[in-house]
């Protein structure tokens, strides 16, 4: 008879419960199938599909030129891939900061197009508005401060950001 390791899944639950306990949770980029196997396969946490893509996949300089139509591809390319670890997405610049309902519907766009488990947004409190309207849909949200590659334009440089906590948005 053969032996089946249970898979478990990991969930937005699965997280919560690492980060009370004080374990590390384990998370790399991917934006291709075969890559997320692998990373996946190695018992990953989460894999982030960054808008990164755009200079590692794409050659552009900046993360700036991606789109939400590229980000969901490199998403579903990643959940085919995905077996256990949970799967997070960059919001691309422009489909967030400033306009709530458009970060609302770039956030269901990414959940319903790719199955991906939830999303990242670069910012602190300029973009609380967003979060508030994406999280009130049922969507993870992750925020991201400390390296900010959309600001490259607003800092003139990537160098590390948000160091305490008056940058942090709850």
């Amino acid at each position: 008879m053969s032996q089946h390791k249970e898979i478990k899944k990991i969930t937005t639950h699965t997280l919560q419960a690492m980060k009370a306990r004080g374990e590390k949770i384990a998370v790399l980029t991917a934006y291709d199938f075969s890559m997320a196997t692998v990373l996946d396969q190695a018992g990953l946490d989460m894999i982030l599909v960054g808008d990164s893509a755009a200079n590692v996949m794409a050659g552009f300089g900046t993360t700036l030129p991606i789109t939400l139509d590229h980000m969901i591809y490199h998403a579903q390319s990643v959940v085919r891939a995905i077996k256990s670890a949970f799967v997070l997405v960059d919001l691309p610049f422009g489909t967030y900061q400033g306009d709530p309902k458009n970060a609302l519907n770039s956030a269901i766009r990414i959940m319903k197009e790719s199955g991906a488990h939830g999303v990242k947004l670069e910012g602190g409190e300029e973009i609380i508005d967003s979060v508030k309207i994406i999280l009130s849909a049922g969507i993870p949200v992750m925020g991201h401060l400390g390296l900010t590659p959309q600001s490259i334009n607003k800092f003139g440089t990537y160098g590390l950001r948000a160091k305490d906590e008056r940058f942090y948005c709850y």
